[in-house]
């Protein structure tokens, strides 16, 4: 019988690699281990949906590639991540029992990189929303309180990360959908430079440039390692970003000099901020000042409401394509009834949008994009609260009362034409994005953005900072992160789910 590391919570994941090849543990030790924390909370956090482990178990048996995370355990996120063999719902009824028979290409680059994958994660349906919480599996729960969202829509891999399950775990993100969760669960994500990793082979881009993949860690080195082991183009790429001028892993380390640093409170997208987050982007301001750096209170020009509907606009196109494609897939009708009400909506909302809809839309995110790229003309670095609010309570962003039967009433009926004509736009781009007011700007602009875990409330709950960088620059981003991770280290900052099991 095959025991566990006692020790695995002490190390990130390249510390674990670097054990393995010393031969210190071994890759079966590693993956039961990870298997175990998995078995003990899952069933309080929700956070992983499919369990791979007897493909684990046999993956660890082998001889590995002898990529820089030999050995480790993962997790992928349940959505649009296709590895052969192993079911991907997207967190939907409609694909429900779909297998895939190939991995993707990120899928293929994780594994050279020699992580093993053990499970996979929560999300959303189709990741359209900023909490995790999908009808077909429920509410990924947060280890800080579980009564609290895990953000979305990669919830299940912060959840799993924060919690000690694996010591990273891939997320993508179309709006904020790797930053969100990482700012509720206490954990480090980036989501990096348009283009930078792969989509294919089954998309071009994904929600029209806006959407790219990473993942979601506990340390700055191992983000920035597992980036140098899946970025550049795959064949077919529409583009692709400019190579580094060195592995990101050895940026770390290196100190960033004096930055120019912007920094805002004002919402791009919403109205409102909650105190802590405010406290929280002032200590951080401070933190840079002592660091040495620039700070200067300044914002891009945003038109919100210009932004808010462009991505409203290509967000519902997209899933009413995404919808069809899969009909054809599966070679199954699409009907409300295999979908959560509000995907069904956005997806009749996309269908009676017209082909100058959506060009006009993304002709607004790409004009956005070079007003935003002449402001960080002057400015380095831009530094925002991640989030407006602290992570709000599961459940408290369903619609609910008469509004959800209107919304009931028209996904029933189909009718997408009554709901353009008569649903106040404004109103529904205000509720979507006042969780989450400031991540969206920088998938319109594709530059790199990061969550860094900097601050805790009276209440112990995590609320992480905002910074994002010039297009092609994650350079930049992870000599101030390791900077800012060794000032104000988190990684001893344990939360109480995990600590009830395994401290």
């Amino acid at each position: 019988m095959v025991i566990g590391f006692s020790d695995y919570d002490k190390y990130d994941g390249l510390g674990l690699a670097g054990l393995v090849r010393k031969k210190e543990v071994k890759p079966v030790e590693l993956v039961e281990e990870a298997i175990n924390r998995i078995e003990k909370l899952n069933p309080r956090l929700n956070a992983v949906v499919h369990k791979i482990y007897e493909q684990a178990r046999h993956t660890a048996a082998r001889d590995l590639p002898d990529g820089p995370f030999k050995g480790v355990p993962f997790l992928l996120k349940d959505l649009v991540a296709f590895y052969a063999g192993a079911p991907m719902c997207n967190g939907s009824r409609f694909f429900k029992d779909y297998v895939p028979d190939h991995d993707c290409e990120l899928v293929k680059r994780l594994k050279s990189a020699g992580v093993i994958v053990v499970g996979k994660t929560n999300t959303p349906e189709f990741g359209v929303a900023f909490v995790t919480e999908p009808e077909l599996f429920g509410p990924a729960n947060n280890p800080w309180d579980l009564t609290r969202t895990t953000g979305g829509s990669s919830g299940g891999s912060a959840a799993a990360v924060a919690a000690h399950l694996v010591p990273m775990a891939h997320g993508n993100d179309g709006g904020g959908s790797i930053r969100v969760p990482s700012s509720c669960c206490g954990v480090f994500g980036l989501k990096p430079t348009r283009g930078r990793n792969p989509a294919g082979p089954d998309f071009g881009d994904m929600w029209r440039g806006l959407a790219g993949d990473h993942a979601i860690t506990r340390s700055v080195r191992d983000s920035a390692a597992l980036l140098d082991a899946t970025a550049g183009p795959d064949i077919g790429a529409p583009y692709w970003a400019v190579p580094p001028e060195r592995p990101f892993l050895e940026e770390v380390g290196t100190a960033p000099g004096k930055l120019r640093i912007a920094f805002t409170s004002q919402p791009f997208l919403g109205n409102y901020v909650a105190e802590d987050c405010i406290k929280g982007l002032e200590e951080t301001v401070k933190l840079c000042q002592e660091l040495g750096h620039e700070v200067v209170e300044d914002s891009p020009p945003v038109d919100r409401q210009a932004v808010a509907r462009a991505f409203m606009t290509i967000i519902c196109s997209e899933t009413r394509a995404t919808i069809r494609n899969a009909a054809e897939l599966l070679d199954r009708k699409p009907s409300s009834k295999y979908f959560e009400t509000l995907t069904w909506i956005m997806s009749l909302l996309g269908d009676k949008f017209s082909a100058s809809d959506l060009s006009r839309a993304i002709n607004s995110i790409q004009y956005v994009s070079r007003k935003v790229g002449v402001f960080f003309e002057k400015y380095d670095v831009l530094l925002t609260p991640t989030l407006s609010v602290l992570p709000i309570k599961t459940g408290e962003s369903r619609v609910k009362g008469t509004q959800a039967l209107l919304m009931n009433l028209f996904a029933r009926f189909n009718a997408g034409g009554l709901i353009k004509r008569l649903a106040p736009m404004d109103t529904m781009i205000e509720e979507d994005f006042k969780f989450a007011p400031y991540t969206p700007l920088f998938n319109a602009t594709g530059q790199p953005a990061m969550s860094v875990p900097l601050y805790w409330n009276d209440e112990g709950l995590p609320i992480g900072m905002q910074f994002a960088a010039k297009y092609g620059d994650e350079a930049t981003l992870f000599r101030l992160a390791g900077q800012l991770e060794k000032a104000r280290p988190w990684a001893d900052r344990v939360p109480p789910v995990c600590a009830d099991v395994i401290g």
